[in-house]
């Protein structure tokens, strides 16, 4: 059986980049109903009608991730609106890309929640019923900045480690209870969309969007515990332990050019 195909997901982040892509490829898929939930209300209504028009059923939800109150009102209004989600991907991110000493307390507290707190909230309110029905999957954006550290990332970089160590800890969990839940981490190189205009990578290829998307949904069907990209990124776990600190920052943080990568960073506006 096919593990999209009438099925119900819900995306978040999913008015705009990877996530819109994610879920037309998945609609065009055979998926039976897909809720978006974004913080952009413009881009919510945009993407609910562009998705529509094509014959598709979409369920838009204005969800700021930072409010936990409304996270779980909001899941709880999903369950009754649409009913079970099948595919939860947890998507919506921000990055602030400037020294750790320049980020203001707001800019550390709303990276970390944002970026690893509200998954942990969001798949908390779903999870509940996958498991209960021994089925569903979940998909965990995280980054390979969450293997790799990096100037001007040291929050952001924070952030997706806590995500990689979280959601790699639950699928564990899972496999405990012989659960057949399963738990996808997401760990991409960057993606050329808006939230990293102006990084340059001189070695590793940035990734373009639709490949992204495409290779995460492959990763949902076949039920990868780990979905990496470029395939590069595959090899820094082995990369970083034969390697000293002093040898990896020569060799793939200077070397590479790792380390230069957000000199030029601009970011969404």
């Amino acid at each position: 059986m096919s593990q999209i195909e009438n099925k119900k997901a819900l995306i978040t982040g999913g008015a705009s980049g990877i996530g819109k892509l994610m879920g037309k490829l998945m609609l065009q898929k055979g998926l039976q109903s897909l809720v978006i939930w974004d913080v952009n209300e413009i881009l919510l209504q945009q993407v609910t009608n562009e998705f529509k028009q094509q014959g598709f059923t979409v369920f838009p939800y204005l969800v700021d991730v930072m409010d936990t109150n409304s996270v779980i009102a909001t899941a709880q209004q999903v369950k009754k609106e649409v009913g079970k989600i099948d595919i939860l991907i947890n998507n919506a991110g921000i990055i602030v890309g400037k020294f750790f000493a320049d980020h203001s307390h707001t800019e550390i507290d709303r990276t970390m929640f944002i970026n690893s707190n509200a998954l942990m909230h969001i798949t908390k309110e779903f999870l509940p019923d996958m498991v209960a029905l021994n089925e569903g999957h979940i998909v965990n954006i995280a980054s390979a900045a969450g293997m790799v550290s990096n100037p001007k990332m040291s929050v952001y970089v924070a952030s997706k480690w806590a995500v990689i160590g979280w959601s790699d800890s639950l699928q564990i969990e899972l496999q405990k209870i012989n659960s057949k839940v399963n738990i996808t981490t997401v760990t991409p190189y960057y993606i050329n969309t808006g939230m990293f205009d102006g990084v340059k990578s001189s070695f590793i290829p940035i990734t373009q969007p639709l490949v992204a998307a495409k290779k995460i949904i492959k990763g949902i069907e076949k039920n990868k515990r780990f979905v990496r990209m470029p395939n590069i990124v595959y090899m820094l776990p082995f990369i970083k332990g034969i390697l000293s600190a002093k040898w990896f920052d020569i060799i793939v943080g200077k070397g590479l050019g790792i380390y230069k990568t957000m000199d030029s960073f601009k970011g969404r506006r």
